[in-house]
């Protein structure tokens, strides 16, 4: 079978047997034609399942390596490491499929750098709180975001396909599908489901989307209000906006604000299987990331027996 049929055959099945994102699609697709293009430069003829060899692998990451953009930046070890991990998924769904090919255990992942966890502390966390004008409308939408990021430890793309009917303000409860289509039950303190309240109780409109842009054109107002929900980006730039006005030593995102929601839980204590359901991490090796963190048996032990 030609690699280039097999790897449209893969995406096929990533689409409708796995289900998988848009996003998680787009990503391999890139990763799978950059190897694709890397196999043709050096043989142009159509090159076969059966063609990929541990010598074929070996000198594309090798290419990777060496690969740089017009500002002599070169690929992270990470990035490097995502292209092998679509390389091995193709690999497993081509033997699945009784396809001649290299067995994907053969190919290792480098060893990336150690990423370090930018997250906030209570008084950091406070500090960042009470950066939004909450009289005027966009600060108290603000203000209703950035509690219930920290209160639930959503992720932003999470956040923003939430509606208005699907938040339950009496239970401070509700559920969320995430990555893998997976559904999980998240919570919202009594602060956020405060200023939630406050924010909706101000709207005057009936739209869907429980966050929205204002000062939308008229041709998108007229569309249920589905062209006013606010995006990703947007609530990252909301939120790069309040960490500049709060000084904060890190520059924090949305994805940073989930990681203070895990680390201020596990710093008090909570188990970790609990915070892997909250999070909706797949696997528990993912939470663990987190004890590297704070972890306060440790942090006890250190208190009791050195004296210094």
């Amino acid at each position: 079978m030609e690699l280039k049929s097999a790897i449209e055959d893969f995406l096929e099945y990533l689409e409708i047997e796995k289900n998988s994102s848009k996003l998680t699609i787009r990503n391999y697709r890139h990763y799978l034609t950059r190897f694709l293009s890397f196999c043709q430069k050096s043989n142009p003829h159509n090159i076969k399942c059966d063609d990929i060899t541990m010598d074929l692998i070996r000198g594309f990451r090798l290419y990777l390596s060496r690969l740089s953009d017009k500002n002599r930046l070169t690929l992270k070890k990470i990035t490097q490491n995502y292209h092998l991990i679509a390389l091995r998924a193709l690999l497993r769904y081509l033997i699945k499929k009784d396809i001649k090919t290299l067995a994907p255990e053969k190919i290792d992942l480098a060893k990336a750098e150690a990423r370090s966890l930018k997250f906030l502390n209570r008084e950091q966390v406070d500090r960042l709180m009470n950066m939004p004008i909450v009289s005027t409308r966009n600060g108290l939408r603000d203000k209703a975001i950035l509690e219930m990021l920290f209160s639930t430890g959503l992720r932003v793309s999470e956040l923003v396909r939430l509606n208005r009917d699907t938040i339950d303000l009496s239970s401070q409860e509700f559920g969320v599908v995430g990555k893998g289509q997976k559904i999980r039950v998240v919570f919202l303190s009594e602060a956020a489901a405060v200023w939630i309240k406050k924010y909706l109780s101000q709207r005057n409109d009936n739209y869907p989307p429980l966050f929205i842009r204002y000062g939308g054109k008229k041709e998108e107002i007229t569309t249920g209000g589905e062209k006013l929900r606010l995006n990703v980006r947007s609530v990252q730039r909301i939120v790069a906006k309040y960490a500049r006005k709060a000084r904060l030593p890190v520059a924090i995102t949305p994805h940073g604000l989930r990681h203070s929601f895990a680390t201020d839980l596990l710093s008090n204590g909570a188990d970790l299987r609990a915070i892997q359901e909250m999070l909706g991490h797949k696997n528990i090796s993912t939470t663990q990331v987190y004890t590297h963190v704070t972890n306060p048996q440790l942090k006890n032990i250190h208190q009791k027996f050195h004296h210094r």
